[in-house]
């Protein structure tokens, strides 16, 4: 009989409870990150942002815009996908600016100059999902 291990990934909201759950089998134990309570990584941008995953395979990175706050223009040497969790936010990927909101999926090819900024009254929060895990630094512009 095979183990496996479960992760599950808890996303709270604003006011602290569970909003989604995921789960996939991995090993043996089953492993739980909330988000809220990951450390904070520090970043070249200096914003609030959480490693949630890092494996050989992908990263998984939970960024808190609050008002005002920005990332700045960079490239990234690997594909990125960001999901909107909460809030209003303004991505630029080339030369292409979009306002988007939560529950929505944007990818940005691998080397295409991207920032985000949050422009709004209220925090923005979203997952930068990086694949593969990146060997070489993201650039600042």
């Amino acid at each position: 009989m095979s183990r496996h291990k479960a992760r599950i990934i808890t996303v709270r909201n604003a006011a602290g409870t569970p909003s989604r759950q995921h789960s996939d089998l991995k090993g043996t134990a089953m492993e739980i990150i909330e988000a809220k309570k990951a450390a904070l990584t520090a970043n070249p941008h200096q914003v609030a942002a959480r490693k949630l995953h890092d494996s050989e395979h992908a990263q998984v990175i939970h960024i808190a815009l609050e008002p005002g706050e920005s990332l700045k223009k960079h490239i990234t040497p690997v594909d990125v996908i960001f999901y909107v969790l909460e809030g209003q936010g303004i991505v630029e990927i080339g030369e292409e600016k979009q306002q988007v909101g939560p529950d929505t999926l944007i990818d940005s090819p691998a080397k295409i100059p991207h920032c985000w900024y949050n422009e709004s009254s209220a925090l923005l929060r979203f997952l930068v999902i990086k694949v593969p895990r990146p060997t070489e630094s993201t650039r600042l512009l």
